[in-house]
């Protein structure tokens, strides 16, 4: 199935309704590859994630509903957040706070010379900096 992207609102599933339509807990799930049970325990970690919902208590997500738990999915799975630090994140989203990806570093080469491991040591310092930074704000 293939998923369009619309501009924030995160991507659609191909299922032949409106791209503005509400979607049932079952065709978001299918649609992004996550079990129904893994969205409900969302909503309870991220306070922002509330579909609506209808008599029997079923789930109806509108499409900034859908681009959240994009998101969501994308930092916890793609980048290595925790839940705790997926929240911070999203808030921080929020506030216009930018999070910071780190590149994946290649293993250090083992060597006691200063002068190898300066520029590395610089790189760690700027990104405690940027670190702190953010967590003032």
């Amino acid at each position: 199935m293939s998923v369009p992207e619309l501009p924030d609102a995160g991507p659609i599933p191909d299922d032949g309704k409106d791209p503005a339509a509400f979607r049932t807990i079952g065709e978001v799930a299918k649609a992004l590859g996550i079990r129904q049970h893994v969205l409900r325990y969302w909503e309870e970690q991220f306070p922002t994630l509330r579909p609506l919902t209808r008599a029997g208590g079923r789930r109806y997500y509108r499409p900034e509903d859908v681009a959240l738990i994009t998101e969501i999915h994308r930092l916890l799975h793609k980048e290595g957040f925790t839940i705790k630090g997926a929240r911070q994140a999203l808030r921080g989203r929020k506030k216009g706070v930018v999070s910071v990806a780190v590149p994946s570093l290649e293993p250090a080469p083992h060597s006691s010379d200063e002068q190898s491991a300066a520029p590395l040591l610089a790189y760690l310092k700027s990104i405690r900096d940027r670190l702190a930074a953010a967590l003032e704000e």
